[in-house]
């Protein structure tokens, strides 16, 4: 968990967020949390119409260097909404680097993870600016989860399972899915290791309101978090039978809001198990819309990102930026957490 403490040289206490893809579905809510706390929003996006209304907006084409610095420029921090990821992160972070800008993104795709890791903390360091990727829903929650349910010992496994009561998939899913051909990988014996080609099926029990269900083997970019920091032997995710199978199907709808803050109806639970010597313990994260709950997570990484005096630079996972513990507690209006014995 190494990195510098230093002044980032474009924080101010009233700089801007920059959102790219701010006119998408889950930028909309980005957008939106930022509104809700005052924070000074800037919406960037590829084409001008679409970009929300009532704040700063700029365009920017993801392949225009140019107009990315000057849409980054003032800003302390842009958040990447805009999928796929492995498409959009690297120009949005090379632009970032060069305007001093700290930069978060919501991921689910673990190469798009494990490239800025691998290829953006050491020019993070010297711009003095802060890269954390995957910091939505899969990546970031069960990052915060894992981190504050490890020990002082060594840890040896740590394993996801998410349960969706039905999964309505964007737009974006769906292009991601189709431009997302990477082999998936969980970690084994220390070390990044594919998917069996058959994946496993097991009955996970998620408590009294959620009962056991069948979860597939189905790693997102927690395994990249997870394993950038945590030291474990073994990381392993499921996810439910029943939402796998309707994310799959090309006649599934897309999410439709139901209440004031365009939520879909949509319900999620995320255990996290973590193992050590001194045996297992779980971390439960109950809340509506996975897509919905990414919005309070980056927006408040932003929000400490952007306050003046230290923070720390480099690429880092969530849980590696900031004290998990603390950070789940400001969550505490957006998601139910609970921990106990597994």
């Amino acid at each position: 968990m190494g990195g510098e403490c230093v002044q980032a040289r474009t924080e101010t206490g009233d700089a801007a967020v920059a959102v790219y893809g701010a006119s998408g579905h889950t930028g909309a809510f980005v957008v939106a949390e930022l509104r809700r706390r005052g924070i000074p929003t800037i919406a960037v996006g590829r084409r001008p119409a679409g970009l929300a209304g009532g704040i700063a907006a700029r365009v920017a084409a993801i392949d225009d260097p140019a107009a990315l610095d000057a849409a980054l420029a003032d800003c302390a921090v842009v958040i990447n909404c805009a999928g796929p990821f492995l498409d959009t992160a690297s120009p949005l972070i090379d632009a970032a680097l060069r305007v001093a800008c700290s930069y978060i993104d919501v991921t689910a795709e673990q190469a798009s993870a494990q490239r800025t890791f691998a290829d953006y903390d050491a020019a993070a360091h010297r711009a003095g600016i802060t890269v954390i990727p995957a910091a939505g829903f899969y990546g970031g929650l069960a990052d915060l989860l894992a981190s504050a349910l490890a020990g002082d010992d060594a840890t040896d496994a740590v394993d996801t399972a998410v349960a969706l009561d039905r999964w309505w998939p964007t737009p974006g899913t769906r292009r991601t899915g189709e431009r997302n051909c990477v082999p998936r990988v969980v970690v084994e014996n220390g070390s990044l290791a594919p998917i069996p080609t058959v994946p496993a099926i097991v009955d996970w029990a998620f408590g009294s309101t959620d009962g056991t269900q069948a979860v597939v083997e189905m790693p997102f970019s927690e395994i990249i978090t997870i394993a950038r920091h945590l030291g474990a032997r073994r990381v392993h995710s499921y996810l439910n039978a029943s939402a796998l199978d309707e994310v799959s199907s090309s006649g599934t709808a897309a999410p439709t809001a139901v209440d004031a803050l365009g939520r879909s109806a949509q319900r999620f639970v995320m255990d996290v198990v973590v193992s050590d010597r001194n045996g297992a313990r779980r971390g439960r994260a109950r809340g509506q819309d996975i897509y919905a709950v990414s919005a309070p997570i980056v927006v408040e990484a932003a929000a400490r990102l952007r306050k003046p005096g230290t923070h720390r630079r480099g690429a880092l996972s969530l849980a590696q930026a900031f004290d998990a513990c603390e950070f789940l507690h400001a969550l505490s209006s957006a998601v139910t957490v609970d921990f106990d014995h597994a």
